[in-house]
């Protein structure tokens, strides 16, 4: 592997050739941190938005030049020819999906649903319904994460035999006042990103062990910090390891995920989660027993680049121009059931000591 075939490696998934408008439902910090500016630099047309809170709604609007602001749920889904783009709390996200009308196109922000029967609910609207629907594991799509995926296909890293995600850092948890409501909060809502990310990897693992606990200075969230292992068998070791309570400066922060193979490896910074969400740089870099450790000049960043590749992955697949799609409901219902075997490993609380 050479530095130049690396810097040849795809780092955008692309747009589809004849877009559909796009209705998005919900105007909270996601929508306009990241789907909407995404939308914007794709030049996608966002003809409408609706969010229960319309004041917030209108300001969102006015922001990004989105042209109607609908007055309620019903108005919203009755347009024909667009694509859905539902950005609500995850409790929520399956009464709008019953709303939509049937065979819509649809993308929904991660979570799928609050557990893994709402999940079940979800897809079973999605199936009886025929909608067209992924979920929003836009990790997969960035340009970081895509650079690795190709490097990985095209053999360059061998046989894969090391996975490994940490982060070491604050997150400011209070930019997303409706989490202290939910009954899970790390794994659920930002760990899912790392764990749907292993499995388009590695695939399904056997078994999970994992504790998720909160910080006695922030007992507003249910947790915050969690330590997972994966399953793989005995010749890989995948493991993560996640502190969003790091209190002593930037200096010794981490946010990386790291990929071992018999030939090479592969480090990727996610600099958007160090002083989120203004962030710091995305970095991948890429070593083999005969090259040293080159970084790949990156085009994007995951915030908002990586919300164009879902959006377009799944127009196109409506259009038939895409073969799959990445983060199919029935893909991500199985994201959903590691994280539920990581809220069932936690709450056993692993193998007691002999006496």
């Amino acid at each position: 592997m050479s530095a130049t075939v690396l810097k040849q490696l795809g780092q955008a998934w692309p747009l589809p050739s004849s877009p559909r408008p796009i209705v998005v439902i919900g105007a909270g910090g996601i929508v306009n941190d990241a789907h909407l500016p995404a939308y914007t630099k794709a030049k996608f047309d966002v003809t409408g938005i609706f969010d229960v809170d319309r004041p917030r709604a209108q300001a969102t609007a006015e922001k990004f030049g989105i042209s109607i602001v609908f007055d309620s749920l019903d108005q919203a889904v009755n347009r024909r020819g667009v694509a859905f783009d539902i950005a609500v709390p995850p409790e929520h996200t399956h009464s709008v999906l019953e709303q939509l009308p049937e065979q819509s196109i649809v993308l929904m922000q991660k979570p799928m649903g609050k557990d893994l029967a709402d999940a079940r609910r979800i897809r079973q609207t999605c199936r009886d319904r025929r909608l067209t629907a992924a979920v929003n594991f836009q990790l997969r799509f960035s340009p970081m994460m895509q650079v690795i995926r190709n490097a990985m296909a095209l053999g360059l890293l061998g046989t894969i035999v090391d996975v490994e995600v940490r982060l070491n850092l604050r997150t400011p948890w209070e930019l997303f006042p409706f989490l202290k409501k939910l009954d899970r909060v790390e794994i659920q809502v930002h760990s899912v990103h790392y764990l749907d990310l292993i499995r388009s990897f590695l695939g399904e693992p056997t078994g999970v062990y994992a504790q998720t606990v909160q910080h006695p200075g922030f007992t507003e969230l249910k947790s915050t910090r969690s330590s997972i292992i994966l399953n793989y068998g005995n010749l890989i070791r995948c493991c993560l390891s996640i502190n969003h309570n790091y209190e002593f400066g930037p200096e010794h922060e981490a946010a990386t995920v790291s990929i071992q193979g018999t030939d090479g490896a592969a480090l990727a910074m996610l600099g958007l989660l160090l002083n989120y969400p203004e962030g710091k740089p995305e970095t991948v870099a890429f070593a083999t027993k005969t090259m040293p450790w080159t970084n790949v000049p990156l085009t994007g960043k995951w915030f908002p680049d990586a919300f164009v590749g879902t959006m377009s992955n799944l127009q196109r697949f409506a259009a038939g121009q895409d073969e799959y799609l990445i983060s199919h409901y029935e893909d991500a219902y199985q994201t959903m059931a590691l994280v539920e075997a990581c809220y069932t490993s936690s709450q056993l609380g692993g193998t007691p000591l002999p006496r």
